[in-house]
């Protein structure tokens, strides 16, 4: 029989984070993360760890650059607490954080009161 004929076929989906060399590392960060972190990554709102599958604001881990976008499947630095549906909404896309600055009070002449009493002054 050919070498060929024998050769199983690979799953199409076979990550390393969900059945290879990686996956004990991945669930050793994860405790790490549900210990540390209490925010979803993605939405910024509170996880609530009581909350279990399939309920869709149960804690989950996400990736934060996508294995399938060339993410490292499971260094600490790529991983974060999020909601699990914030994580399906999210799916393999790249999500750039927005910091919001507060903005210094500029004083201006548009910022001074329209009345003033200028016969008492």
């Amino acid at each position: 029989m050919p070498n060929a004929a024998r050769a199983r076929p690979k799953p199409a989906n076979l990550r390393p984070d969900h059945n290879g060399t990686q996956r004990a590392q991945f669930e050793s960060n994860k405790k790490k993360i549900y210990a540390s972190q209490r925010v979803c990554g993605i939405c910024g709102q509170a996880v609530d760890f009581s909350l279990k599958f399939p309920h869709p604001l149960s804690p989950c881990i996400d990736h934060i650059i996508p294995v399938s976008k060339g993410g490292h499947p499971s260094d600490l630095g790529n991983l974060q607490l999020a909601h699990m549906c914030c994580n399906r909404q999210k799916s393999d896309k790249l999500v750039q954080k927005v910091e919001f600055v507060q903005q210094k009070d500029i004083i201006s002449n548009r910022e001074l009161p329209q009345s003033f009493d200028w016969k008492n002054l």
